[in-house]
This record gives C-alpha cells, sequence and structure tokens, in this order.
C-alpha cells in the first residue's frame, strides 16, 4: 500500500517526511537505527486497516532534513510534530533504538496514549556499559573522516553480523542504501545513552506500555525487554514465539492490534 508523503514542521524548522495510512485512531511508527519510514511500511500496511497510521523518516534520513548540531531533545520534537500531524494525540510504536526514543518522548511529556516497544536494546547484568565507550569513540572517529562504510561495517559487528557476511554485503545495492544512512547512527547512540536500563526515566512514563521480544532473540535482548517491562508502572511484557530482533510484521501486527484496541 502506498501513501503519499507529506512534511512536518520539528521546532528548529526541520522538515520531517512523513506518510499516513489507514483510517481510525492515530498510531505513529518510530524506526530504529537505518530504518526509514520504507522500513515500516510493511507493518503499516498491516495496522492500517484498524488505524490511522503514520510512518517517519527520523531526521537525516530519507526525505526528512536535518540541522545540525544533533540533540536527543530534538528528535523528540520530531516525534511531537507528526503526532500534531496526526490530530495532536497518538499511540506510539518503536522498534529497537526508536523504542528507547519512544521512551523518552513520552518520559518528556509528549501526548502519547498507549507505547509499544519491540526490544529495545539496553543492556543489563553485571557486564552492562563495557566496551560500549570505546565502540563510539570508535565510531564516532570514522563518522568524522566520513568513512561511512567503515563505520557502517563496525556496526554490523557489533550486532553479531559475521565478518563474511558484512564483506558480502559491502558489492550489493543494500550496502550503498545503508552507508547512505550511517551518519544517523551517531544520532541512536546519543538516543541510547550509556546502553543502561534507565530506571529513573521509565519510571515517569504513565502510559499502558507493551515490551515485546522473540522467543528466538538473544538472551540479553530479552532480559532488557523484561527489565523495561518491570520498570515501567503500566509496563507489561510478551514474547512472540520464534521470532528475533527482525520481527515479522505479520506476527508482530495482531499483537499490537489487540494492545492498542484494549
Amino acid at each position: 500500500m502506498s501513501a503519499a508523503v507529506m512534511k512536518a514542521e520539528s521546532a528548529d524548522g526541520t522538515l520531517i517526511a512523513y506518510e499516513r495510512r489507514g483510517e481510525g485512531p492515530a498510531l505513529v511508527l518510530v524506526g530504529g537505527a537505518l530504518c526509514t519510514s520504507a522500513s515500516d511500511a510493511p507493518l503499516a500496511g498491516l495496522l492500517a486497516p484498524h488505524f490511522s497510521v503514520f510512518t517517519y523518516d527520523r531526521r537525516g534520513r530519507g526525505a526528512s532534513g536535518d540541522t545540525a548540531p544533533y540533540a536527543v531533545r530534538r528528535e523528540i520534537e520530531d516525534l511531537a510534530a507528526v503526532i500534531a500531524a496526526a490530530g495532536g494525540r497518538a499511540a506510539v510504536h518503536g522498534t529497537s533504538s526508536g523504542a528507547a526514543l519512544a521512551l523518552r518522548a513520552a518520559a518528556a511529556g509528549l501526548p502519547i496514549t498507549q507505547l509499544s516497544l519491540y526490544e529495545p536494546p539496553f543492556e543489563t547484568g553485571p557486564a552492562a556499559g563495557q566496551g560500549s565507550t570505546e565502540y563510539v569513540d570508535r565510531m564516532t572517529a570514522l563518522l568524522a573522516q566520513g568513512r561511512r562504510g567503515d563505520a557502517l561495517a563496525v556496526f554490523m559487528a557489533a550486532v553479531g553480523m559475521p565478518e563474511e557476511a558484512v564483506a558480502g554485503l559491502r558489492p550489493l545495492p543494500v550496502w550503498s542504501d545503508m552507508e547512505a544512512l550511517a551518519h544517523t547512527l551517531a544520532y541512536d547512540h546519543e538516543v541510547m545513552g550509556d546502553g543502561l536500563v534507565p530506571t529513573s526515566l521509565l519510571a515517569s512514563v504513565t502510559a499502558r506500555v507493551l515490551v515485546v521480544d522473540g522467543g528466538a532473540s538473544p538472551v540479553g535482548m530479552r532480559d532488557a525487554a523484561r527489565a523495561v517491562a518491570t520498570a515501567l508502572p503500566r509496563g507489561r511484557h510478551h514474547t512472540l514465539t520464534g521470532q528475533t530482533h527482525e520481527v515479522a510484521p505479520h506476527v508482530l501486527a495482531p499483537t499490537l492490534i489487540r494492545f492498542f484496541h484494549a
């Protein structure tokens, strides 16, 4: 299902590109690292019979603008602009680092009626946060040098992709697409903060929140989902059997429909 691209003006004047599908209560989808509005289109199409679904290009991606210097509050303002275009109030679903951004937006007081999250990539356990500073410093240096491809390779390795798989991707068109978005990896790092579950921030989120993980995802990812749900005053946790961090839209959609209609 295609949709017309529209623009919302963020508080700093940056134009944020968004698309709308369907009719009904407003639902905004917030993508994760290296994702655009197009990445969320399959899920949006499945949700559109039940909601007015808004997908958007986060700043620096796709058809959206960008304004230096970057600040997480500006991304929160971008989401606020999309919610305003959606009618002033909306449910929100965030994926991966987009889930972390959605949580920060809810804590900042945006008019989010309900919130669902898929595997916010926080860390838990005794080793949480170890090595993250070195990784971020390396990524920041590569991006500052304009070495987007190398930064992208570092990111892929950090999320568990084998070196030979990364090498196999480099000649493909999809690599160029991701490379064009690689500078925004620095934005996601800032959204994630120190990488630890932000328990004090989560305690201030008053909306109903569903935190979803995949039954085939790494243990650390699943532990983080449960920790986030526990830290939220109105949080609940749900596992999708057999799913990984790359969740299948047709598996996720029914869970979101049930939650948002409850």
